[in-house]
């Protein structure tokens, strides 16, 4: 009996390296939480016995301040929790080595996302295509993108619009509110929207700050002001105010931080909970999870957008090609993470232009390290970053 080539030639998983990378960044990122000036990143290389080794990235948005994982604890899951399953075992099939990873490990949607991006990375390189191959095919190779203004200070915002516009680099603008009252917050994104006129989309991120008497009022006083949409202003565990807002609001809501995976999905599309989805894999589980999200975004007749959790160029190359394969982006993305650090840690930085960013066309994700860039900045080398500050270590 004639042996296919994936029984004669058994590849295995040999090793899984796990580095966690401080990159400053451009200027202070302010959420209702906390400000970020350095984004903290888990680099993921998986090593197998043909020779390929596949990448992932996990990232979080001010470690736990956002979340409920950490780049230290990513670190600790993948080596303590997940390596141990997967050194040894057959590198060709994805699927099955997640499913084996959800078996033994609960939780943990980052660490998830960045081995099942390492993983997946490996498979389409050993096939020879672009991941978003392996996701579904992908149905466009340019993505638009849109640029947060996060600095909290008016004229400092509209001056950073007009450059992206000037350059043609974004001509969506989303905003971080809830840390301030609502009037000063609604005052700040109004003059920034008649500022932009009818030249930007203007949108607004509350993460989660708001209570539902305040959303209300804010989701009229935000029409007024010509805002389009306005991103999880409720408690993630607020699912009936976020059902009674949606129905109530002039504009569109969006879940975010309250979508953990499929089974959050089906509960907001049943419940019409909003009317837009942030599809988020590190989020969701992985880059699978994040395809089951946008499937059930669109059987509910819901709008998908893609979020960016400030990855890395990695981690938002891999998002990138996912959301390539969705068969609508109603609301564009935010894959704007590499643009908001001070160093590029690729070989060649991704293509951002005219508004959008451009697919490689490579096998996998299409991308390389530059590891001298990763050494620099990693926690365990030569030199460390404080505060956007790279400082020497002592010998």
């Amino acid at each position: 009996m004639k042996r296919t080539i994936r029984e004669s030639m058994p590849f295995k998983v040999e090793k899984i390296d796990t580095w966690i990378v401080d990159i400053p960044t451009i200027r202070p990122h302010v959420l209702s939480m906390i400000a970020i000036n350095k984004q903290v990143m888990v680099i993921v290389r998986v090593h197998c016995s043909d020779g390929i080794v596949g990448m992932g990235e996990g990232t979080t948005i001010g470690g736990l301040s956002y979340g409920d994982e950490s780049p230290e604890g990513m670190k600790l899951t993948i080596d303590e929790y997940m390596a141990p399953l997967l050194i040894g075992r057959e590198a060709t099939n994805t699927a099955s080595l997640m499913a084996l990873v959800r078996q033994y490990v609960v939780g943990n949607h980052f660490a998830k996302n960045a081995v099942e991006t390492a993983l997946l990375d490996a498979e389409a390189q050993r096939a020879g295509v672009p991941l978003s191959e392996l996701l579904g095919g992908r149905l466009r190779d340019r993505l638009p993108v849109l640029w947060t203004l996060a600095s909290g200070d008016t004229g400092r915002d509209i001056e950073e619009a007009e450059e992206m516009l000037a350059q043609r680099r974004h001509d969506v603008f989303k905003l971080k509110i809830g840390k301030r009252a609502l009037a000063d917050d609604v005052a700040h994104v109004a003059a920034i929207k008649r500022a932009m006129g009818d030249r930007a989309s203007v949108r607004v991120d509350v993460n989660q700050a708001w209570d539902e008497p305040t959303a209300r009022r804010g989701a009229h006083m935000l029409a007024d002001a010509g805002v389009d949409l306005i991103e999880q202003p409720l408690p993630r565990a607020d699912r009936e105010g976020m059902r009674r807002l949606t129905a109530y609001s002039p504009i569109a809501i969006m879940a975010d931080e309250a979508l953990r995976g499929p089974s959050d999905a089906l509960d907001f599309a049943r419940n019409r909970g909003a009317d837009a989805f942030s599809i988020k894999p590190p989020q969701a589980g992985g880059l699978f999870a994040g395809g089951q999200l946008a499937a059930i975004a669109e059987a509910g007749h819901i709008g998908v957008y893609g979020g960016t959790m400030l990855e890395g160029s990695v981690g938002t190359i891999a998002c990138a090609h996912l959301y390539a394969t969705f068969a609508k982006l109603e609301w564009g993305t935010e894959l704007f993470g590499p643009l908001l650090q001070t160093e590029e840690i690729l070989t060649e930085p991704l293509a951002f232009r005219e508004f959008g960013l451009d697919l490689p066309i490579g096998p996998g994700l299409g991308v390389a390290l530059d590891m001298d860039k990763v050494h620099h900045f990693r926690r365990d080398g030569p030199s460390r970053t404080v505060v956007g500050q790279p400082i020497e270590e002592s010998a």
